[in-house]
């Protein structure tokens, strides 16, 4: 059961399809946070129906008092697990930790010093030993994902980070874009700051990846791409890359008209002209693409807010006869 008193720390777990000595890990987890000195709870998520876990986490709720168990209807993948631990968390601080080892649990006090910063998003650094080509595997990954993004963070793997209660409120999580949440925090406005912590012994390398995994991770980043850049701006994408294509286009088209007025030159059996109509084809197609989700998003933009607001200072009137407004930050697109 949840303790009564307001908690200054709410920590959220999903389990899912990794998981290592659950057992172990929570008790080194309560543990960790037991060590602060200060009123907290432990949410877990366990996504979908995985008797193992539940029954064991039925025996550690009766011998931990702040731990609270949310057991999802089926599986609905690590970024919904965490929502729902966000929804439940009643802390102003929230910290996010894997099911399985990545940073020493005795180092997420550490973590916990946000509140006396002004961060908003703190994110554990491992800095991880391992093969060279787990090495080279994660340095082009993240290499990848600063040259779409622009934005550089160095462990983007690991679970552990812990945020303000606003940072979770304004970024809805779907698919797998839980990997991605400081990226997502940074483009809110929130400040997201990495700090190594050590990593724990007991994390080890679960083997290689299979071709499907790394398409996956390449189209989640494609995603990012687009949520970071150009979700109220498509046509700035579609639009440039329908301008260049029906550009490219309209210049073989050209030639080869010019070749054929003036130069004599059959336009039977010349492939550059397939090609060249193909490309405005597609070019116009593109272009209308994007603007198709310009009109969309001006149409939803009344429901869209561009912006977060970090504070506001209040103004005391002075007399009765002067009065204030408060003012509103326009939503913009």
């Amino acid at each position: 059961m949840l303790q009564d008193t307001q908690p200054d720390y709410s920590a959220v777990i999903p389990v899912g399809d990794r998981v290592d000595d659950l057992n172990a890990l929570m008790r080194e987890y309560d543990e960790a946070l037991a060590s602060i000195g200060k009123p907290y709870e432990v949410i877990v998520v366990l996504d979908g129906r995985r008797r193992q876990w539940r029954d064991l986490l039925d025996e550690l709720a009766d011998s931990i008092s702040n731990l609270h168990v949310i057991e999802l209807a089926r599986q609905f993948g690590e970024s919904s697990a965490l929502a729902a631990g966000f929804d439940a968390a009643r802390a102003d601080t929230v910290l996010t930790l894997p099911a399985y080892y990545q940073v020493d649990p005795a180092e997420i006090p550490k973590l916990l010093s946000i509140g006396d910063s002004e961060d908003d998003m703190l994110i554990a650094v491992r800095p991880r030993a391992g093969a060279s080509f787990d090495k080279i595997r994660r340095r082009a990954f993240h290499a990848l994902f600063r040259m779409t993004s622009g934005m550089a963070f160095r462990d983007l793997g690991c679970g552990v980070r812990v945020f303000r209660r606003e940072v979770a409120e304004e970024i809805p999580l779907y698919g797998d874009q839980h990997r991605f949440f400081p990226a997502l925090a940074r483009r809110r406005g929130f400040r997201v700051r990495e700090i190594e912590l050590l990593q724990s012994q007991k994390d080890l390398i679960r083997g290689r990846f299979r071709l499907r995994e790394y398409l996956h991770r390449f189209l989640e980043i494609l995603t990012v791409f687009f949520l970071v850049r150009f979700t109220k701006k498509p046509l700035r994408f579609f639009g440039t890359i329908g301008f260049l294509a029906a550009s490219i286009g309209t210049v073989f088209t050209l030639v080869l008209v010019i070749q054929r007025l003036f130069f004599d030159m059959g336009l039977a059996d010349r492939p550059a002209l397939l090609l060249g109509s193909l490309l405005i084809v597609l070019g116009v197609q593109t272009f209308a693409l994007g603007l198709i989700g310009e009109l969309i998003i001006f149409t939803h933009g009344n429901k869209m807010k561009e912006y977060s607001v970090r504070r506001i200072i209040e103004g005391q009137p002075e007399t009765e006869s002067v009065s204030y407004t408060h003012l509103r930050a326009h939503e913009t697109l």
